[in-house]
């Protein structure tokens, strides 16, 4: 059986990560979204972690504000177009790595972290906890970590409303309704106090928890989706005033937790 490592692996070296967030109105949407939360907390000489960093979207548009970044990236091939698209800039720095150690980096060195994909694809509650831990072990106090997880809702509704929805429920669901999670899913979701819960016991303090890409990965599929430029800007606008919506939360796909280490 293969590991979680070869799994996230094999998946990514297939895919298109690189315009996975301009290739469509949803990816649009979770970039505007994320950057402004980023904004509200980093800005020119932030000392930034980004841990789960795809091939670079945000670290190399952050380290281009003028950010300090440093990129960490589990997969090679991620990686490989991180440091390409990146090269020259003076402000990032990346290293291929695993959220589950970030040893490399000494306690209390950023002053903002985000952990933007590895929370999709850990499964044990062991896993969880120690990339939790490692993120908040290496942010400064008084500093902020996001971390992006994924609505268990919002898989079904963008992924489950084409004649297989019993699958749907079975991988994402008890027989009596609680969330599960184990590595052949994939990206694994969560019920959103399910994750709120995580951060029970851990030295941080809850700023917000908010959605990044409303309900588009739902509907943008359908052959008659459209938006225009005008109304898709409209939009954007609208999504940010009501991101934090307690009711809103658990249609949208994409979430940010967002907290302050004590």
């Amino acid at each position: 059986m293969s590991t979680r490592v070869e799994m996230i692996t094999e998946f990514y070296g297939k895919c298109d990560e690189d315009s996975r967030l301009k290739r469509s109105r949803r990816g649009q949407m979770e970039y505007f979204i994320t950057m402004e939360y980023i904004h509200r907390f980093a800005g020119k000489g932030t000392k930034l972690l980004e841990v789960g960093a795809g091939t670079g979207r945000y670290s190399i548009a952050l380290a281009k504000e003028g950010m300090d970044v440093t990129a960490v990236e589990l997969v090679e091939s991620n990686l490989a177009v991180l440091k390409e698209n990146g090269a020259g800039n003076a402000n990032l720095t990346a290293y291929q790595g695993d959220a589950l150690d970030l040893s490399r980096f000494e306690t209390d060195t950023f002053d903002v972290t985000l952990m933007f994909g590895p929370m999709y694809h850990l499964y044990e509650k062991e896993d969880v906890d120690k990339a939790i831990d490692e993120a908040v072990r290496v942010t400064k106090k008084g500093g902020v970590i996001l971390f992006a997880f994924l609505s268990v809702y919002g898989i079904m509704f963008a992924n489950y409303l084409e004649g297989n929805w019993a699958i749907g429920e079975e991988e994402n669901f008890t027989p009596d309704y609680r969330t599960r999670h184990f590595k052949e899913q994939m990206f694994t979701g969560y019920d959103i106090s399910e994750f709120e819960a995580l951060f029970a016991e851990k030295p941080v303090e809850w700023i917000t928890t908010a959605g990044t890409d409303s309900i588009l990965e739902s509907v943008q599929a359908k052959p008659d989706f459209l938006i225009t430029d005008e109304d898709f800007e409209a939009c954007k606008k609208w999504h940010l005033a009501f991101a934090e919506k307690r009711e809103l939360l658990g249609s949208t796909n994409h979430l940010l937790y967002i907290c302050r280490k004590k």
